[in-house]
């Protein structure tokens, strides 16, 4: 059985972002892992491309998905201390919190760029709707001068 569970969260009202924010963020998706309700955690964001294209990112965070390395025969064993599982247990969250901060940075980036295109046909937009309203202003006027003229000119040679 899969079950979703979709949580929006706000931060229209943050003036610039922070690691912070990520943490919290974190720090509550960790919390409600661990009570069991979900399996899997997964972002969904727009990824900055460039100004002019965002791409639609979905990206697994719990559980983590290691990049497959090649292969070449030669593994190097490793020793740690303290344990893998004391360093897990500080490493992941801060994993987690990471790529959730990546995310928000990305998405933010990807808006300040629609933002700015957006703006930019707008400006030529209405640059544009400036050039046809002058030209249709200074016909009529030109129209209206040469009117007056054609109606003095009647009236002198009707004299």
């Amino acid at each position: 059985m899969i079950a979703a569970l979709a949580e929006h969260v706000e931060l229209r009202g943050v003036r610039v972002l922070q690691f912070v924010h990520a943490q919290k963020i974190a720090e509550q998706v960790i919390a409600t892992y661990n009570d069991g309700a979900f399996d899997v955690a997964a972002l969904f964001f727009s990824r900055f491309k460039s100004v002019i294209a965002q791409i639609q990112t979905a990206q697994q965070v719990i559980p983590t998905q290691i990049p497959e390395q090649a292969e070449d025969g030669a593994r190097a064993s490793y020793e740690y201390e303290p344990d893998e599982e004391e360093i897990l247990a500080d490493f992941l969250p801060r994993y987690i919190a990471t790529q959730i901060f990546r995310a928000l940075l990305e998405n933010a980036a990807s808006e300040q760029g629609a933002r700015m295109s957006a703006m930019d046909n707008a400006t030529r937009n209405a640059g544009e709707m400036i050039r046809k309203q002058t030209l249709t202003y200074n016909r009529t006027r030109q129209a209206m001068i040469t009117k007056e003229l054609i109606e003095i000119i009647s009236g002198a040679e009707a004299l």
